[in-house]
């Protein structure tokens, strides 16, 4: 069915720290509303609030018609132990909690409960919007066709990372949702994976809010944005796409900027002139002291009407100033401006792998041969699946050969966001998870260091598993700033991060003077790092291109 969803006057905040207020916005159906803004900012919890899984502080949300079913896929999907990938898709699609509901309805409906009639109708047209009658027809064609080549009664838990994410994408192909609420639905997915994400996502008749950090696929499916803007306490709604709304905003804070300064610069304007008539003034009562004795009642008469003069042209000044509008100075926008530490150089030769051959299962990468140069910047790519992350496991000897050789060059020191990633999942507060990590700083310098990436006060004492994966990724990143690395690895380094933030990874890289091993689907990233070499990775077999 075609639904609205209306939102007035919203408010979210956690603790004392405000998100966002005054929030207002209307998902239409066919819209396609994408949500920006740093992290922290709100977008997950404005999500979640849009999807009735959390309460808001103030406003309201209303859901035209009130039974209409609203979707809401998080960045991170749940793999639940024991659930196999028929149920996950089940539950991802609504289907499960329909099916459950229809189950209690239809039990209610042969006891003979009263109202059983209307609550089995309502239940019975629910399970079957969401497209749970055909569910066990689709979900093998659906899982087919993305490449998701699992028996369906496997546990999700004994899939790979790029199963997972191709298993993400087969329950948002499968569902029928009146309005969907997408959080990174673009994270660990491939190109083949995000043209068949864009193509679903434009051809919806359902209203649609989606966040994504992937700048190509908003440029390709947004009809507006929604800024939060954290660092000016603003919400803005940006009509005509997303290149429209960077126009747009770069014209907005550019006139924001002239408009302070304009108001700046006339203010202190006139603060000057009342000096100088105060002055003026305070000169001229000095004077009619001075002269207090003079006899002459013209010249007394003369100075004080010229000191009176000089007070109204102060006063008048004064008021002037008063009834100006104030205009509040534009907050400046926070930045990431991060460097990659560089250890000394490696040798010539960074790293081999001759006659190289991995087995997992029934997947075999190789035979590979293939030299890494000292300063090489290479991009690696390949779908999900193809052996790229394999490939890299196996060029930094983390991974037993079955046939071959690897070695890595002498003095070689390998810098990973990926691996980085992995070591802030503990219980222990971040800041001693990096101090860990980096033992020659002093507690002071880590957390100076992790504050310059937007992890401030509340976030270092906070045991690290509980950060959200855009915050793990900058704690990652701060890693590399604190250590020096003259091999860095980057396995879809812009996973959760924002949009700020990965374009400051990309600053960084550019001046980065070492080894580079680049694995990403982020099509303006390979256009923007600049790159000597191009990997690429299909069916376990490597080529140059």
């Amino acid at each position: 069915m075609s639904a609205t969803l209306a939102v007035k006057a919203l408010a979210a905040g956690h603790g004392d720290r405000t998100l966002f207020s005054g929030l207002d916005l209307v998902v239409a159906p066919g819209e396609v509303t994408g949500l920006v803004g740093v992290n922290g900012a709100g977008k997950s919890t404005l999500l979640r609030l849009l999807a009735g899984l959390e309460k808001p502080e103030e406003g309201q949300i209303r859901l035209d018609p009130p039974a209409a079913t609203v979707g809401h896929l998080p960045q991170e999907p749940e793999r639940r132990p024991g659930e196999t990938v028929y149920a996950f898709l089940a539950r991802r699609t609504g289907v499960a909690a329909a099916q459950a509901e229809l189950d209690v309805a239809t039990e209610a409906l042969t006891e003979g409960a009263p109202g059983a009639d209307d609550t089995y109708a309502a239940g019975l047209e629910r399970w079957l919007s969401l497209g749970g009658a055909d569910l066990d027809d689709r979900a093998g064609e659906v899982a087919a066709e993305v490449g998701l080549t699992v028996d369906l009664d496997q546990p999700m838990t004994a899939l790979s990372g790029g199963q997972a994410a191709r298993a993400g994408l087969a329950s948002l192909l499968l569902s029928r949702y009146d309005v969907f609420l997408l959080d990174e639905p673009t994270n660990d997915l491939d190109l083949d994976g995000l043209a068949r994400l864009e193509k679903f996502v434009t051809g919806l008749r359902a209203g649609t809010v989606l966040v994504s950090h992937d700048r190509e696929f908003l440029a390709r499916t947004v009809d507006r944005v929604l800024e939060l803007d954290l660092p000016q306490r603003q919400v803005r709604l940006f009509g005509g796409g997303y290149e429209s709304y960077l126009e747009e905003r770069a014209v907005a804070r550019r006139h924001e900027r002239e408009e302070y300064e304009q108001y700046a610069s006339t203010r202190a304007a006139l603060e000057e002139r009342a000096r100088t008539q105060r002055a003026w003034m305070e000169k001229g009562v000095k004077n009619a002291r001075r002269k207090a004795s003079d006899n002459d009642k013209a010249g007394r008469k003369f100075r004080a009407e010229a000191t009176e003069k000089q007070a109204a042209k102060a006063r008048q000044t004064d008021r002037m100033i008063e009834r100006m509008e104030v205009v509040e100075e534009p907050r400046k926008e926070w930045e990431l401006r991060m460097e990659i530490a560089a250890a000394p150089r490696a040798g010539a030769v960074v790293a081999t792998l001759s006659g190289a051959v991995v087995r997992r299962g029934g997947f075999t990468l190789g035979p590979v041969t293939l030299q890494v140069d000292w300063a090489d910047r290479i991009a690696i790519t390949g779908a999900n699946g193809a052996g790229k992350s394999t490939l890299l496991a196996a060029l930094l000897g983390r991974l037993p050969l079955d046939e071959g050789t690897a070695s890595l060059g002498p003095g070689v020191v390998v810098g990973e966001v990926d691996q980085a990633r992995r070591l802030f999942l503990g219980d222990d507060p971040l800041a001693s998870a990096f101090g860990q990590e980096v033992p020659e700083l002093a507690d002071a310098d880590v957390r100076t260091l992790l504050a310059k990436f937007g992890l401030k006060s509340a976030h270092v004492l906070r045991p690290a598993a509980t950060l959200s994966p855009g915050e793990r990724t900058r704690a990652a990143l701060a890693l590399l700033q604190a250590r020096g690395v003259n091999l860095l690895v980057l396995d879809e380094p812009t996973n959760h991060l924002d949009l700020p933030a990965i374009e400051q990874l990309e600053s960084a890289l550019d001046r980065y003077p070492g080894t580079l091993l680049l694995v990403t689907h982020d099509r303006r990233m390979l256009e923007a790092v600049h790159v000597t070499r191009r990997l690429a990775v299909a069916a376990g077999m490597v080529r140059e291109s």
